[in-house]
């Protein structure tokens, strides 16, 4: 089978791979596991040391990465790539490594020592999405690595040159070749190499029905997954909220990247005092963005990542427009061709019936409601089949973290939006997915606890 990515950017074929046959797939996991023992009987320091290095190594690249990654999937050269939470994330869970893997001493005495202790799993699956490629990877496989398992990693056929890059960065800097492999894998051999128990853990971002695949082939076997799938995520700006600092937050979370973050804001809930000075702020902001070339650097929304995102996009809007939602963004504002390239919009006279207030939309489309008070936003925040992230805006820290209390989601930002932070579990509800990436967290779901009750005497 060949992967083939088509570029959003001129709709041509900007890269083409040939997945592995199931032999050849059997062989690189076998390879894996062998080198696993060896890496992990290396000491942490050292595992750490390497993998900072890599991450280094990937950095030195990004002249060459920041281009690669408008042909592959669209974002705009001006922002200059993902090097900087690619660095960030990976360092932060570098510097906790001791501490998060360190043993539980229950009892160190002449008698007995009784101590529980984080081992990796051995072979970890990691598989990446495309819209953020280089810092959804990194989340797995940086604290992978440095707590003693192999990595194999499979990145989506949109982005097939980011693992590539990762892998010549990491065998760089001097971590072996068969403990962290790239690799291009089809969906039947990659089920069925889950379901042969090929895996210690698999950790896979992406949609649900790859979600609901994933543990499909993992029933039966007692593979740990992680999965963090679709979102919806919502904000809610009070009636005491810095309505500069949250619409411009806010909009922004909803249209960077063209809408295509795991945790943009795709729905809003206003309180009936600032609703139309909030909307008349967004509007103005998003009528101010440069729909063009990601390589042009006055660009500042690109294109979808394939035209086919951009489809279902516009189907949503065009639904919610024909159900009596009012469309506030000119598309002569925007000349845009029908295929990836897509308009931004702002939606208000919206309803849940809605699909767009709904469905996941990942693009540029956000629709805006007004509410009367802090019980009916929680009941419309709530009102989701997704529970990722939600943006609460207020000056009341207490009011916040009452209503965050509330809110069926795995983070809970006040006065900030769209942001990972590698200190904090990052992680998901309902069909948002289920386990918990970075922080402390992330470093017991990439090991499983190993108990030693040794008596002395």
């Amino acid at each position: 089978m060949t992967i083939t990515c088509i570029s959003p950017i001129d709709g041509s074929v900007y890269a083409t791979r040939e997945t592995l046959s199931h032999r050849d797939a059997d062989a690189a996991v076998a390879r894996a596991k062998v080198a696993q023992t060896a890496w992990a009987a290396r000491s942490l320091a050292e595992r750490i040391a390497l993998v900072q290095a890599g991450v280094a190594a990937v950095g030195a690249m990004n002249d060459d990465i920041v281009p690669e990654i408008a042909w592959q999937m669209g974002r705009p050269i001006r922002y200059g790539g993902e090097f900087g939470g690619f660095k960030e994330r990976a360092t932060y869970m570098a510097e906790i490594a001791e501490a998060a893997l360190a043993p539980i001493i229950v009892e160190d005495s002449d008698q007995f020592r009784r101590v529980i202790k984080r081992v990796p799993h051995g072979l970890v699956l990691v598989v990446a999405p495309w819209n953020y490629p280089y810092m959804t990877a990194i989340n797995t496989v940086a604290p992978a690595l440095i707590a003693g398992n192999a990595v194999i990693l499979k990145h989506a056929s949109q982005t097939p040159l980011v693992g590539e890059r990762m892998a010549q960065a990491f065998h760089a800097a001097g971590i072996p070749e068969d403990v962290f492999q790239n690799v291009f894998l089809d969906h039947e051999t990659t089920s069925s190499l889950i379901a042969d128990r090929a895996f210690g853990f698999v950790n896979f971002t992406g949609s649900v029905g790859g979600g609901k695949a994933m543990e499909a082939a993992a029933s039966g076997t007692f593979t740990g997954i992680g999965l963090e799938l679709g979102g919806k995520d919502p904000g809610y700006v009070m009636e005491d909220a810095n309505l500069e600092a949250a619409v411009d937050t806010l909009i922004d979370g909803a249209m960077f990247n063209s809408g295509q973050c795991c945790c943009g804001i795709e729905r809003i809930y206003v309180n009936e005092n600032l609703f139309d000075a909030f909307v008349d702020k967004a509007v103005a902001i998003v009528n101010g963005y440069k729909l063009g070339n990601p390589l042009d650097p006055e660009t500042t929304l690109g294109p979808m990542a394939h035209v086919r995102f951009a489809d279902a996009v516009r189907a949503q809007t065009a639904d919610a427009v024909s159900a009596g939602a009012k469309a506030h963004i000119d598309p002569a504002s925007f000349p845009e061709d029908g295929g990836a390239y897509l308009m931004p919009q702002i939606l208000t006279n919206v309803t849940h019936d809605m699909r767009v207030m709904r469905e996941e939309s990942f693009g540029p489309v956000v629709g805006i409601m007004s509410v009367k008070n802090d019980a009916e936003a929680i009941d419309l925040m709530n009102d989701s089949d997704f529970g990722l992230t939600a943006s609460l805006w207020t000056q009341d820290a207490a009011r916040a973290e009452a209503i965050a209390d509330q809110i069926e989601t795995g983070t809970v930002f006040m006065n900030r939006a769209d942001y990972l932070d590698p200190g904090l579990c990052w992680t998901g509800c309902k069909d948002t997915g289920r386990g918990g990436g970075l922080s402390v967290i992330g470093y017991h779901n990439l090991t499983r606890p190993k108990s030693y009750h040794l008596k002395k005497a």
